[in-house]
């Protein structure tokens, strides 16, 4: 098996989108993790839905969680309004978000390694010819999960299937 062979579509935005238009997407797809393409349609930024939240709560919150049981709801409904005229570029900039990548060959344990170490709950799967990147699609954390405990797969403890 080979990341091309996990990979599968996921919704994506662009680095011009607006932040509200993928906030949106993100909530109402479920995902875990936003995906950003830049205008020539190659991973930009992979984005985990808790850092999208994180970067959306005032910084005094997210430093003492505390403050946010004596806010109570109070600021709830203002939070949308940070996003407000900001393109997904400006929320969510590769330099903090860059995308872990991997080749159409990469092994699942080499998705996984790389999955773990970013911590993103997403892999782009890409082919380079020469300078272009073509996207391939992706690979969930999910679909990883999927293949490593499938039916029929023994863990290193159980003896083979006779």
């Amino acid at each position: 098996m080979r990341a091309c062979d996990l990979a599968e579509p996921y919704p994506f935005v662009t680095t011009d989108d607006d932040a509200i238009d993928a906030a949106r997407m993100l909530a109402e797809q479920s995902l875990s993790a936003l995906l950003v393409l830049d205008a020539d349609g190659q991973p930009y930024a992979i984005v985990p839905g808790s850092q999208l939240i994180g970067r959306l709560i005032p910084a005094y919150v997210s430093e003492d969680p505390a403050l946010a049981g004596v806010l109570g709801g109070r600021g709830d409904g203002e939070l949308a309004e940070r996003l407000a005229g900001l393109t997904v570029a400006e929320w969510a900039p590769r330099r903090l978000y860059p995308p872990p990548v991997v080749g159409p060959d990469a092994q699942p344990m080499e998705v996984a390694a790389l999955m773990a170490r970013t911590h993103s709950p997403l892999v782009a799967v890409i082919e380079r010819d020469g300078s272009r990147v073509t996207l391939l699609g992706t690979v969930t954390a999910a679909r990883l999960m999927g293949y490593f405990i499938a039916p029929g797969r023994t863990s290193p403890e159980s003896p083979p299937p006779s």
